[in-house]
């Protein structure tokens, strides 16, 4: 079954906690748009340091990226560390860099000290390299975070066999910091913590109307309007009208998964046994990881859509027999996709919409540390404890880039015919 939704995630997570469209108006401090990693971590922080913040959503919680990704819990970018601090320049770079390698530990500690349900899996990640350059380019890797203080590991083709369970990777880069998680349970998580500390959310609300009031924001819903001093927007690879020019510097990255059953013991046992989540050095990679029932789940780049998804799956059916000879009789159950926001330089921008207005944006498929960690300093810059100097990114104009829809366009048919070759080679 393929579906526009976050299929397994949905099918299994715990549920989310009951909230309701805005209604009347109502006067906050902080208002935050988009109920993903970074408005819900940066609410529950709000919440936390005592002001008052509400958030609108104009789906349910987790209904875009949030609740549809692979869910491995990364340090740092899909770029190699020093490329990183190259882009990102002498200002920010080491900061920013230092920033996202504890973004897993962030991640971590909000799942302990919420007491968060979603199958939190601390057990680290798997980059398997495909080919002599993969295993080159993995050895670059290792050595750039080992200089920045990072206790990664570069495992040997034995030791990745027997890490993985297949035969297929010369190398695997083990690092300890990272792990897999179920992103639509710790979105549901996170939301229910902030309300517990007494934030607001409002789901199937939708921004119509984003206008300056006073000193402060006017942000009008369906049925109602709230009154903000300050409004974070976290709508990332999902932003729509009126907040549709974030998403015009963003170039739409299709990513999907599918998922099988359960597992027999015995051949989880052969499988990841340390319940790490990997994924290749393939320009189109191959991601794959199980989950706490024993669900194998397989993803990579492409969209499920009418004219694609059966190329998809048949690519996936073929590449998980591949890699495991002993799961190609056990069908894939599970379907489902979503949006990677990607920006041309691979980094995260940083916005200010207008006089205490906000927003992070384009992780360039990194979301879930990313997005709690700057969540969490949207929050600070808003409620005054933390200083734009802080913040380890540079302040950008919104740069429409022009060859998005080129780029999505690309990444989409690209993926497909790849697939399509795999399928038939």
């Amino acid at each position: 079954m393929t579906s526009d939704s976050p299929g397994l995630w949905a099918d299994t997570a715990p549920p989310a906690p009951q909230c309701s469209a805005l209604q009347g108006t109502r006067k906050v401090q902080v208002a935050v748009v988009g109920a993903g990693y970074t408005g819900l971590s940066a609410a529950l922080h709000l919440a936390q340091a005592g002001v008052s913040v509400a958030v609108l959503e104009a789906d349910q919680i987790g209904a875009g990226g949030s609740g549809r990704n692979v869910g491995l819990v990364n340090a740092g970018l899909w770029l190699m560390p020093d490329d990183l601090l190259a882009r990102a320049g002498p200002d920010h770079g080491a900061r920013l860099l230092d920033a996202l390698a504890a973004a897993p530990a962030l991640v971590w500690e909000l799942v302990r000290a919420h007491g968060l349900d979603c199958e939190a899996s601390p057990t680290g990640t798997l980059h398997c390299a495909a080919d002599a350059r993969g295993a080159r380019a993995l050895a670059v890797r290792a050595t750039q975070w080992r200089a920045h203080g990072a206790d990664v590991e570069l495992l040997d083709h034995p030791e990745t066999v027997m890490r993985t369970g297949s035969t297929a990777f010369r190398a695997a880069l083990f690092d300890p910091r990272a792990g897999t998680i179920q992103p639509l349970a710790y979105a549901r998580g996170l939301a229910r913590a902030a309300l517990a500390q007494g934030a607001a959310i409002h789901t199937r609300s939708p921004l119509r109307e984003l206008t300056r009031a006073g000193s402060g924001w006017q942000l009008t819903s369906d049925q109602g309007r709230l009154d903000a001093r300050a409004v974070i927007i976290a709508t990332n690879a999902y932003s729509a009208p009126p907040l549709d020019d974030l998403g015009r510097e963003m170039a739409i990255l299709p990513y999907f998964n599918f998922a099988t059953d359960p597992l027999p013991p015995s051949v989880l046992a052969q499988i990841l046994p340390g319940r790490e989540g990997a994924w290749d050095t393939r320009k189109i990679l191959t991601s794959f990881r199980r989950d706490a029932a024993g669900r194998f789940i397989i993803g990579s780049v492409g969209q499920l859509g009418q004219c694609d998804a059966t190329i998809h799956r048949a690519w996936a059916e073929r590449r998980m027999a591949a890699l495991f000879p002993q799961l190609r009789d056990y069908p894939l159950r599970h379907g489902w996709w979503g949006r990677i926001g990607t920006t041309p330089d691979a980094l995260p921008r940083l916005h200010q919409h207008g006089p205490g207005i906000w927003s992070i944006s384009g992780y360039n498929g990194r979301g879930i540390g990313p997005g709690t960690v700057f969540g969490k300093m949207l929050a600070g810059l808003v409620s005054g404890t933390t200083d734009l100097r802080d913040i380890p990114l540079p302040l950008a104009t919104i740069r429409p880039d022009r060859l998005r829809h080129l780029r999505h366009s690309l990444f989409r048919a690209g993926a497909a015919a790849l697939h399509l070759a795999g399928v038939r080679g």
